[in-house]
Order: C-alpha cells, then structure tokens, then sequence
C-alpha cells in the first residue's frame, strides 16, 4: 500500500468508505481543493490507481484560549497558534478494519512533521465527524477543545513522537 499526493490517474469514482460526505468530497471536490490551493489530499493506494483511503491537510489556526491549560503552557501567548488541519480522513469498505486509518494518521503526522521547521504548526487540529471517529482520535493523544466536542487537538511533538515509535 502506497500512500500519494492525489493525481488524475486514482479512480475516485469506486471509493465508498460508508460517510456520504466523504465519498461525494474524494470524488467531485479533492482535484478543486488541489488546484485552489485549498487543501492537500493524499491517497492510500495498493495497485496506483484504485482509492482504498485518503486524508487531506490544510493550514489552520487555534485560539488559545480554546485549548486546555496543560497545552497552553508551552506555547506562546499570542491569541492564537498555527495548526494544520487534518481536514478529512476516510478508508473505503472494503478496506476497513485492516489498519489503514492508522497507517493515513501516522503519514499524516509524518508530513505535518516533515515541513514543520518551514511553516510553523504547533498543533494538528481535526473535526471528528461522529463518536466513532472522536475515539479513533483519542486513542492517538487528541484532546478536545474547549466547548467544541468533535473539534480535537494533538501538539505537534506528540505527533512527532508517535511518527518515531511508529505507533
């Protein structure tokens, strides 16, 4: 399984990981994020062209008066800190239950992790779309912010650090 910046050539159009936003996202709406600038969307991939999975980054930004004091203490007292939003994450069917959400996640951290030192993040922020996925998340070291319960954060050296134990 290869994971890969979206191009022409992934068939989007069998993709259905069950979440009719996200199926209906990868297939009519990725290649215009892509080329607006406006997110990026990387594909899990077994054979270079078939989708078994994707997420997507994107520059975001925090209030810091949102995130639990235990976060706030090693960050700079600006009103807000640069993120990167994890903005969508989604594994088709028939590619469920293997491991492929993890395998998404810790590339995700990876590459967050990777261009860190050029555009600053302080934290990966997602928005869960529903309990199952707010548990999916915890389980790495997400946390919630303050008064919005799908809205997650993870500092970036906790991202860092499961990248290097490969958790």
């Amino acid at each position: 399984m290869r994971i890969e910046p979206l191009t022409k050539r992934h068939r989007r159009t069998d993709f259905g990981c069950g979440v009719v936003e996200l199926d209906l996202y990868l297939r009519n709406i990725a290649r215009q994020d892509l080329r607006k600038s406006a997110a990026t969307v990387f594909v899990a991939t077994p054979d270079g062209e078939r989708v078994a999975g994707f997420y997507t980054l994107s520059q975001s930004s925090i209030e810091l008066d949102l995130l639990d004091p235990s976060l706030r203490a090693e960050l700079p007292k600006y009103p807000s800190v640069p993120a990167t939003l994890l903005g969508r994450l989604a594994v088709d069917k028939q590619f469920q239950g293997m491991g492929l959400g993890k395998l998404l996640l810790l590339d995700a951290f990876a590459r967050v992790c990777s261009v860190a030192s050029v555009i600053a993040t302080a934290m990966i922020v997602v928005d869960a779309k529903d309990d199952s996925a707010v548990r999916f998340y915890r389980s790495y070291g997400f946390q919630e912010l303050t008064g919005m319960a799908n809205r997650l954060v993870l500092p970036l050296e906790t991202a860092r650090k499961a990248v290097l134990g490969g958790r």
